[in-house]
């Protein structure tokens, strides 16, 4: 990583854009999960921007577990 990465994503940024991205999941669940009015159709997928956000999540999680010294990958 460089210098000007490292500066960017401070824990601090990464953990405000985990818990917005938990917020948007959370919302998106449910908004998906309400009943469907077949008159009008639904123009906006909310099941596949509930499951993007939560991938976005777990990205997140795992990049803040390796800045605080915890290693994920496969070089253990």
């Amino acid at each position: 990583m460089t210098e000007r990465a490292t500066l960017f994503m401070t824990p601090l940024i990464t953990i405000a854009l985990m818990l917005a991205f938990v917020a948007l999941t959370v919302f998106c669940g449910w908004m998906g999960a309400k009943p469907r009015d077949y008159a009008k159709p639904r123009m906006v997928p909310w099941q596949f921007l509930m499951l993007l956000s939560a991938a976005l999540v777990l990205v997140m999680l795992v990049g803040l577990l390796n800045e605080l010294g915890i290693t994920t990958g496969a070089n253990r």
